[in-house]
């Protein structure tokens, strides 16, 4: 477990109503957890630590980043679903699980029943990255080397069922490859994994990842968005690099166990709207490529379970199963 305390930052122009809690206090009246599925260094873990410290400055409390990294984030969203409904454990959920309600025949929560939405937080793009001793400077490279050497190229994921994982297994399947599979515990871990060279692709977040592309540790192939990106104009889509119709992405929510007060689950929701406004909160976001959102609760509620479905099609159609 790896823990970071966001301290608290008082900026009096945020206003934030407070709701008042079972026991008739104001809340939030002590530090409030800031759990993140993925471990220190991923994607995931980027954002959680810069929206915390927005809602820090928002509620008027520590918010602790606490990551529990594990099984595709199935073990963080456990403990999330079993946490007080008191408004003191926050969870931030990514596509990941969305895509886990399909490939897992048996989870110990439930995406949908047990956590009440809060809000999206943002979307973010992903990128092809290549260790420098891979041979390739392309997906058309990639492809051709990859069909030269069935299963002799490694691929690394934040475990089954992560957006790294569902990135990489579209893209063998579009373009007729076979990229042996290496699952680590997080993003954290599978990044490191790709910049040691103990992997060869890596299908990044590029909040992650660009840094490492900046300093030359990792070589970019290509974006896997479906139009290319402000911030990487020269690097293509997968798309038009050759795999048509390739198109992932990952995105960010914010739930809270299911039995919250409506009155929490509102502050909360203010508190994380104005976080993303805050104007230090999406600069940090904007320049790591991350697309802030802050939605309704409802509407965050019918787009995870959009997701749902949209990712159950996908991983049918291409047989794929964590078990």
């Amino acid at each position: 477990m790896f823990r970071c305390c966001v301290r608290l930052l008082a900026v009096a122009s945020l206003s934030v109503q407070f709701a008042t809690d079972s026991g008739g206090q104001s809340f939030p009246a002590k530090t409030v957890r800031y759990l993140v599925h993925d471990a220190a260094g991923s994607g995931s873990d980027t954002i959680g630590r810069i929206v915390a410290a927005g809602l820090a400055q928002a509620l008027g409390q520590q918010v602790i980043v606490d990551n529990r990294a594990g099984a595709g984030g199935n073990i963080g969203a456990e403990i999330a679903a079993k946490a007080p409904a008191d408004g003191y454990t926050l969870f931030q959920t990514s596509s990941a699980l969305a895509s886990a309600v399909s490939l897992y025949r048996k989870l110990s929560y439930n995406l949908v029943r047990d956590f009440a939405s809060v809000t999206l937080l943002a979307s973010s793009p992903s990128i092809v990255v290549v260790h420098p001793s891979l041979p390739v400077t392309s997906i058309g490279d990639l492809v051709k080397l990859a069909k030269a050497k069935p299963g002799a190229i490694n691929y690394g994921s934040a475990g089954v069922g992560s957006s790294t994982f569902v990135a990489a297994e579209l893209f063998k399947n579009l373009a007729g490859v076979n990229l042996l599979h290496v699952p680590y515990k997080g993003g954290g871990p599978a990044l490191v994994g790709v910049v040691t060279g103990e992997t060869s692709v890596y299908f990044a977040p590029l909040a992650a990842s660009l840094a490492f592309i900046q300093r030359g540790r990792l070589r970019a192939l290509a974006v896997t968005t479906a139009s290319r990106l402000p911030l990487l104009p020269d690097y293509p889509t997968v798309a038009e690099a050759g795999i048509p119709g390739y198109q992932t992405g990952n995105w960010y929510a914010l739930l809270v166990p299911a039995k919250t007060a409506k009155e929490i689950v509102a502050t909360i929701h203010r508190a994380a709207v104005s976080a993303l406004k805050n104007p230090n909160v999406s600069k940090r976001l904007g320049d790591l490529g991350y697309v802030s959102i802050g939605n309704q609760p409802d509407e965050c509620a019918v787009f995870i379970k959009s997701e749902i479905e949209k990712l159950a099609k996908l991983f049918h159609g291409l047989g794929l199963t964590a078990n």
